[in-house]
């Protein structure tokens, strides 16, 4: 991969981190329930609900910064763009489809064969391989 490529992607992934974590502290703030929110049961669902909401969006926050400090990671390694599983280029198409991939489309394809045809591809995919594997 070219230099001018790497540093486009390097730019995106340091933009959607500052963006994430500026959002997770407007969210943090919000966060909190004052005690006027909780005069009958139907306004205590409707906190509940908006905190599950909120805290549900952290959570896939937290994930996607964890994959974009790894392609960062990657980036500075040299390795961005290499798949994981052969070791061939990932397309560039793949790339800018979905930046964070680690896997080229061949590998990817086989990786969820795998899974549909396993009791891996009953679980929920944010706990991770090693989740998965180890509980299941």
């Amino acid at each position: 991969m070219n230099k001018t490529s790497l540093k486009k992607f390097k730019k995106l992934f340091e933009s959607e981190k500052e963006k994430i974590i500026f959002n997770d502290r407007i969210v943090r703030d919000e966060f909190s329930v004052n005690s006027d929110d909780r005069y009958d049961e139907v306004d205590q669902a409707t906190v509940d609900t908006d905190q599950a909401m909120r805290m549900r969006l952290c959570n896939r926050e937290t994930l996607y910064i964890k994959k974009l400090d790894d392609a960062l990671r990657r980036i500075e390694e040299g390795t961005f763009g290499e798949c994981d599983e052969c070791g061939e280029d990932i397309e560039m198409r793949r790339l800018e489809a979905r930046p964070t991939a680690t896997l080229c489309v061949s590998c990817k394809e086989e990786q969820e064969r795998k899974e549909h045809g396993s009791s891996h591809g009953r679980l929920h995919k944010s706990l991770g391989e090693t989740f998965s594997r180890k509980y299941a």
